[in-house]
């Protein structure tokens, strides 16, 4: 029944993304210029849709891996939330008949297109490595909990930060309004997981 649950909180979100590319459709009629494809409105909405399918698949990995209501509470939130707003932000790209990938590297947006990317399985900041994914993938109970929230945690900052680009950079004002809604939640997020680490005797990565 809690897989079911899972799937019915997917099919709810998509509903809410829909919602929101419909309120970026009205915008758009009201004369706001459709973005070009290499600003920050493009850039932001592609970087962190590939950024948030990360985090979704990271908090299905742990849902398995442990049964602590509580952890298992947080990765729902955060698979939920983040499944939503890839939404939307694919649904812009289609809306601004933009490409979904560019050829340009990651983050050249918030000008470090110059940056190390790909290393390992890791595109942009705060994304976990391929071998960091297999260590949440093989741990089990308190051992999965705390590599997840260490995970998500160094997730977030830079989830963070490409938020916060976005929110200087962005000039379709519903997406700068989702940008300054991740900061706040994302922070809100690291608050709870510095919490839960504390009381499993760890703490967030330096």
């Amino acid at each position: 029944m809690k897989h079911v649950g899972w799937i019915a909180g997917a099919a709810a979100a998509v509903l809410v993304a829909a919602g929101g590319i419909t309120y970026a459709i009205a915008e758009g009629d009201s004369g706001v210029r459709i973005p070009a494809a290499d600003s920050a409105d493009a850039g932001f909405a592609r970087d962190m849709a590939v950024h948030h399918q990360q985090a979704v698949e990271m908090s299905y990995i742990v849902r398995d891996r442990t049964e602590d209501e509580e952890v298992r509470r947080l990765a729902y939130d955060i698979a939920q939330t983040q499944a939503n707003q890839r939404g939307m932000l694919i649904g812009w790209l289609d809306l601004w008949q933009l490409p979904k990938v560019s050829s340009d590297p990651p983050m050249t947006w918030m000008g470090m297109g110059d940056m190390p990317s790909g290393e390992d399985g890791a595109l942009m900041p705060g994304m976990a490595t391929d071998t960091e994914l297999k260590t949440l993938q093989e741990a089990s109970d308190k051992g999965a909990e705390i590599r997840y929230l260490q995970l998500m945690y160094t997730h977030h900052v830079g989830g963070v930060h490409m938020a916060e680009g976005c929110v200087e950079r962005c000039e379709v004002r519903v997406e700068r309004d989702l940008a300054r809604g991740m900061v706040e939640a994302q922070k809100s997020d690291m608050r709870l997981m510095t919490d839960l680490l504390k009381k499993r005797g760890a703490k967030p990565p330096e």
